[in-house]
């Protein structure tokens, strides 16, 4: 049987313990890559890039989970660098199962999958009937200027 802490972070939405968020993961870095370097502060239970559900492509962010929660400490204060590109790290924030009209208590969203013609306009004004936004932006490839297929969403208010 699995157990968490139920920790809560500042939002009030609960993390789960030993999972990180790797964004700005390179499209050529594999999961092997992600065990390889994160292995070294601690043993993994799982290393995973996403990849889009219809092309199979990469979609530059994945997730490693240590087995012993304590490992992150040690991971996140550190910069990381993964074949030639410093990458995010950060701890994950599961999906909430809320009941209808639920929801979680966060103003900035991460949006994946984004079509690669999406502008940052587009990307706005998509997410207006939601609420006041005061901030959108398009993740684009430092090396390609192409768009890396996800951005953030920044609300007024939760």
């Amino acid at each position: 049987m699995e157990h968490h802490s139920g920790a809560i972070d500042k939002t009030g939405t609960s993390i789960q313990p030993g999972k990180l968020f790797i964004g700005g993961v390179s499209w050529e870095t594999t999961e092997d890559t992600l065990r390889q370097h994160f292995g070294k502060y601690g043993a993994l239970t799982d290393a995973a890039l996403m990849k889009d559900k219809y092309t199979g492509q990469p979609r530059g962010f994945g997730f490693v989970t240590f087995a012993d929660a304590t490992a992150i400490d040690r991971v996140l204060d550190e910069t990381h660098t993964l074949d030639g590109r410093s990458v995010e790290v950060k701890r994950a924030i599961p999906r909430e199962k809320t009941a209808p009209g639920g929801g979680s208590r966060l103003k900035k969203i991460f949006v994946g999958g984004l079509a690669p013609t999406v502008t940052e306009q587009d990307f706005r004004h998509y997410f207006e009937e939601f609420g006041k936004i005061t901030d959108a932006v398009v993740m684009i490839d430092r090396d390609t200027q192409r768009s890396r297929g996800f951005g953030f969403i920044t609300f007024e208010e939760e």
